[in-house]
């Protein structure tokens, strides 16, 4: 059986990627809470006020702000190329 796992320090994120990630580094993870608790209740409105199309829209918004969260939160952890960069964990 062929083992297709990617091997610690094998594969590495391209520039845009450390771009990407030294500049979402800088947010702090609340910003991300903050504002899918903001589109709940920006949704919670706009279902008072009558606009279901608009509510649903914008209640959607709350799950990618979280997911976004956890990727800054892994990504200051961890960083994605903490294993193959200067100074990696080898327990990792």
């Amino acid at each position: 059986m062929t083992d297709y796992r990617v091997v610690q320090g094998e594969a590495s994120e391209d520039q845009v990627t450390a771009a990407i990630e030294k500049f979402t580094s800088q947010i702090p993870s609340s910003v991300y809470l903050a504002l899918a608790l903001g589109s709940m209740a920006t949704s919670l409105g706009l279902k008072a006020a009558g606009k279901d199309h608009s509510a649903l829209f914008v209640g959607q918004w709350a799950a990618p702000f979280l997911i976004m969260g956890l990727y800054n939160k892994v990504v200051k952890q961890h960083g994605s190329d903490a294993a193959s960069g200067p100074g990696a964990i080898a327990s990792i």
